[in-house]
């Protein structure tokens, strides 16, 4: 088969041809930076006037060690913090708990108690930080703990700024790390919703997260779809409360993965804030300009990262970076080399951030706004994306929204077969991954790798023993008899609750183990 007769598509299988005119795009969703439907950024001059804030992901071992880290992002030019969590952490269990053996402090930093809370943000002002926290099931508990911290440094809850991510429903279809069934999930999540529209305003109390559904194997059209799906049932949800649009949509943010497409990653995010803000207008009738503002955080792909060769990974990192900005993010983090590996090294950390910074700095990107639009292949890339995500809303709208799809199994059926599609094309070498199918070097350097304490999980169980033993046992026992019967009442937010019982020194794994008993644990359908 000669080139030109060679069928291109991109990712998401959108036909590719050999070049484009005016005559291959409609120009039905162009406007101006700052005004809606928004396509060229949300901000009239974008990063003219302010570049992202470059978040770079952190959060491992002790809350000691990642204080420390903390401390040297901030010195060296991180502009937000943004935090990650062990796997007991996240799935709702005390590190002392016989089933987080093993696991303490490997995939994040170990929090079970206010104490562990206090020690991550030791001397570091919670009013002059944004934080940003990777954490879903057990996002109330966590954020509760971080106003409990902030109150202690005398900063009032209002003065907050960052993110929980908090986005139960991608758990059930992409990542796993869930504990209740969804419907009390969702619950929680208004509780949180809320809660923070009246207490923590400057807080975005969720980030609804594509990232999570490319990682686990979708194309960029079921990214943007699923997750603009599951947006729309946490709209739902605040709205069966008697919350008005306006009150909560100007701090709803987002979440989305940019993986090595460059082009379709681009349109990708231009696509995407056209959607949601007609989402926002037109099916909630929002008044306020801010409801409609897509704002969205963006990681480079961890898939996309190969343990051969890792050197390349920085290439690839960079590839990424540059689309999110071209792509108008409000924040990014770059990931590091050697993440395919083991948690990063501080080197490895070091030239992540400063590949945003040379982006920033040096490239001239952002001299202008929106830089490629007007490209006849860009214009037309987002123009497909936009009528593929809205194809995929209407068939998961016709079975009864994202709760009745999930249930369904229909987002995990459609993720399973991309990425099996996907894993197929790189077995037959129809995808080239540079080092790993082509390229290879049997003489690969294994680079120097960051070491986990093989005794942090036994200093911080007895840390955590030590923690139990001194506090007021008959003052957690009443706590955790007050969460368990304000759970019981569906009209009581329960985040009061929980803010009263961490003060009163009860632990992240009885919490969660306190509303198990009310709500139930979920456990999956499996389907052959």
């Amino acid at each position: 088969m000669s080139k030109e007769q060679k069928q291109f598509k991109t990712d998401s299988n959108i036909p590719v041809k050999t070049f484009y005119t005016s005559e291959d795009i409609k120009k039905e969703f162009e406007s101006e930076p700052g005004k809606y439907p928004f396509l060229r950024g949300i901000y009239p001059t974008m990063y003219r006037e302010r570049h992202w804030t470059m978040r770079q992901y952190s959060g491992f071992g002790s809350a000691e060690e990642t204080n420390k880290r903390f401390k040297f992002l901030l010195e060296h030019g991180q502009t937000g913090l943004s935090l990650a969590f062990d796997l007991p952490t996240q799935t709702g269990r005390d590190s002392d708990n016989a089933q987080s053996e093993g696991e303490v402090g490997r995939t994040g930093v170990a929090i079970s108690s206010i104490e562990d809370m206090m020690t991550c943000f030791k001397d570091i002002p919670l009013d002059k930080v944004s934080t940003s926290m990777t954490i879903n099931s057990t996002a109330a508990t966590l954020l509760s703990l971080y106003i409990s911290v902030a109150e202690s440094q005398g900063v009032s809850p209002s003065q907050l700024r960052g993110t929980t991510q908090n986005d139960i429903l991608k758990e059930y279809h992409s990542r796993n790390t869930y504990i209740y069934p969804p419907r009390p999930s969702l619950r929680l999540i208004g509780d949180m919703i809320q809660y923070c529209s009246t207490n923590v305003p400057q807080f975005y109390p969720i980030s609804i997260s594509g990232y999570h559904i490319r990682e686990a194997g979708s194309n960029a059209i079921q990214e943007l779809a699923f997750t603009f799906a599951d947006a729309i049932e946490y709209i739902d949800t605040c709205l069966n409360r008697g919350l008005d649009i306006d009150s909560f949509a100007p701090r709803l943010s987002f979440f989305f993965c940019c993986t090595m497409e460059f082009f379709e990653e681009i349109a990708k995010f231009r696509a995407a804030r056209v959607i949601y803000s007609k989402i926002i207008k037109e099916k909630y009738g929002a008044k306020d300009p801010k409801s409609t503002h897509l704002r969205f955080h963006v990681q480079t792909s961890g898939e996309s990262l190969t343990a051969q060769q890792v050197d390349n990974n920085i290439v690839r990192v960079t590839t990424e970076a540059l689309a999110a900005v071209l792509g108008g993010c409000q924040s990014l983090h770059t990931n590091s080399r050697d993440e395919a590996l083991a948690l990063p090294t501080e080197e490895s950390v070091k030239i992540a951030l400063r590949t945003q910074q040379i982006i920033a700095y040096e490239t001239g990107v952002t001299k202008t706004v929106d830089p490629l639009a007007g490209s006849y292949y860009v214009e037309y890339l987002t123009e497909q994306i936009i009528e593929g995500v809205n194809e995929y809303l209407d068939r998961i709208n016709k079975m009864g929204g994202a709760l009745a799809a999930i249930e369904r199994n229909f987002f995990q059926e459609e993720i399973r077969k991309n990425a099996y599609t996907l894993k197929k094309q790189v077995d037959n070498n129809e995808r080239i991954l540079v080092g790993v199918n082509k390229f290879r070097d049997q003489k690969d350097l294994e680079p120097k790798l960051a070491i986990v304490d093989p005794q942090l999980e036994t200093k911080q169980i007895n840390r955590l023993k030590e923690f139990k033993k001194n506090r007021d046992g008959i003052k957690v026992q009443h706590q955790i008899s007050k969460l368990t019967s304000a759970a019981e009442n569906p009209e009581t937010n329960l985040m009061p609750y929980i803010i009263s019982a961490v003060k009163d020194r009860v632990t992240l794994g009885e919490i969660s183990s306190a509303f198990k008993e009310v709500f139930g644990a979920y456990v999956p359908k499996i389907s052959f």
